[in-house]
């Protein structure tokens, strides 16, 4: 019960967000997220053309 008095208290001392800071809080809690969500699907995809790319190599050419 005192957690959501403090809560309440919390969202009414603050008071209600407009449209631009609703999105910018948004942005800045999702956005390093998506970010790296990114990230990671550039470098599986940059990782598997080079897989393609050495597999298709002759087997006396290989780097590995």
């Amino acid at each position: 019960m005192n957690d959501l008095l403090i809560t309440l208290v919390t969202a009414l001392h603050l008071g209600a967000l407009h449209p631009h800071e609703k999105a910018l809080t948004l942005a800045l809690a999702f956005g390093p997220f998506v970010v790296l969500g990114a990230v990671v699907a550039v470098r599986r995809r940059q990782d598997a053309r080079e897989a393609a790319e050495q597999d298709a190599r002759p087997e006396g050419q290989r780097d590995r």
